[in-house]
């Protein structure tokens, strides 16, 4: 990821109006900037989320609050919780989120 043309800012997330995006159950509440090329984004998933896709995009994500389980299409299932965080290249393995009591997510793509 390169960063360019981008000048100094501040972000009040509250500001951001939410845009709402269904899992197979539950949904995600995304705020979203963008910046050129790069996507940010402060995300809530409602308690029971499940993705309803594999998703191949490059993400830098951190758990802020809650709790995320991360599938990758071979099996194998990662849990994050608040203050950590995953990275992964765009192309690279598939993955998909799942969250049983919810989550709160910061996620630059």
């Amino acid at each position: 990821m390169k960063m360019s043309d981008i000048p100094f800012g501040m972000t009040d997330w509250s500001d951001i109006e939410p845009t709402l995006h269904p899992g197979e159950t539950g949904h995600a509440i995304w705020r979203t900037r963008s910046f050129g090329d790069i996507r940010v984004r402060m995300v809530e998933y409602t308690p029971g989320y499940f993705a309803d896709h594999w998703c191949s995009k490059g993400h830098i994500l951190l758990v802020l609050e809650g709790e995320l389980l991360t599938e990758l299409d071979d099996g194998r299932v990662f849990t994050l919780k608040a203050g950590q965080s995953y990275q992964v290249a765009d192309g690279a393995e598939p993955h998909r989120s799942k969250t049983i009591q919810g989550a709160k997510l910061f996620i630059v793509d």
